[in-house]
C-alpha cells in the first residue's frame, strides 16, 4: 500500500474517531427532530406591554433554543423565522389559517416532538412563572408536560404547575407529541424585564432543553 493510501485511511479512521467522540459529548439528541412554533407573529404580535412585544421575545427564545438543541445533535425547525404569520394572503379567517398552516408543517415533518413556544398575561400585574399546558390528543403529551414543568421549577424558581388545556386550536390537531410553553408573564413587570434579557432568555433555553434531554432519555 503507497503512503498515500496510508495516509488517507488513517485520516479517514481519525475523522471517524473525532466524529464518535463529539456524538458522544454533544450528542444526547442525535437523530431526534425537534420542531419549534414562535407564537404569534405579522398582524397579531400577541400580548404588548410597554412596547414590549410577545411575537419578539417568543422567537428570540426560540432561536437561543435551536442553537441549544442543535449543539445536542437535534435536527430542529421553526414555523416562522421572522415577523410574520402563515396565514394566506387575503385570508379571511387570519388566525385560524396561520394555526391550521402551522399544524401542518408540524403534522407533516416527522419530527419527534413539538414545542409551542408563548409568554403569558392577566389583568393581574402579580402573577409569575413558565407553566406548561398540553392536550391529551396524545397521550405522551402528559408525560413531556411533566418533565418540562419539573425542569422550569428548578432552573426558574417557579411554582407553576403544568395544567392540561382543551380549547387549543392547534393543539387539537398536531398529532406529534408535543406541548404549549407559556414562558413567563409579560404583564407582570418584574418578570418582563428580565424576559427582555439575554441571559435570562439563555435561562429559559437552556432549562427547556435539559427538559427534552430528559424525556428522550426516559422514553
Amino acid at each position: 500500500m503507497s503512503k498515500y493510501k496510508i495516509l488517507m485511511l488513517s485520516m479517514l479512521i481519525v475523522g471517524i474517531f473525532l466524529f464518535d467522540i463529539v456524538k458522544a459529548d454533544n450528542g444526547s439528541l442525535y437523530g431526534k427532530c425537534i420542531y419549534l412554533d414562535p407564537g404569534h407573529g405579522g398582524l397579531d404580535p400577541g400580548a404588548t406591554y410597554a412596547g414590549v412585544k410577545e411575537e419578539d421575545i417568543n422567537l428570540e427564545i426560540a432561536f437561543k433554543l435551536k442553537g441549544e438543541l442543535e449543539s445536542k445533535g437535534a435536527v430542529v425547525y421553526l414555523t416562522r423565522e421572522g415577523d410574520y404569520d402563515l396565514a394566506p394572503k387575503g385570508s379571511k379567517q387570519r388566525k385560524r389559517d396561520d394555526l391550521y398552516r402551522r399544524s401542518v408543517l408540524i403534522n407533516n415533518s416527522g419530527c419527534d416532538m413539538y414545542l409551542s413556544l408563548h409568554l403569558n398575561a392577566t389583568t393581574s400585574t402579580s402573577w409569575t412563572g413558565a407553566q406548561v399546558f398540553y392536550d391529551d390528543i396524545n397521550d405522551m403529551n402528559i408525560k413531556l408536560a411533566e418533565i418540562l414543568q419539573k425542569q422550569l421549577r428548578t432552573d426558574l424558581k417557579t411554582t407553576r404547575k403544568y395544567k392540561e388545556v382543551t380549547n387549543g386550536y392547534l393543539y387539537k390537531r398536531v398529532k406529534v407529541p408535543g406541548v404549549l410553553v407559556e414562558m413567563g408573564f409579560l404583564s407582570n413587570p418584574g418578570e418582563r424585564s428580565r424576559l427582555k434579557t439575554d441571559n435570562y432568555q439563555r435561562l429559559i433555553a437552556k432549562s427547556i432543553a435539559k427538559g427534552i434531554e430528559v424525556y428522550f432519555k426516559k422514553y
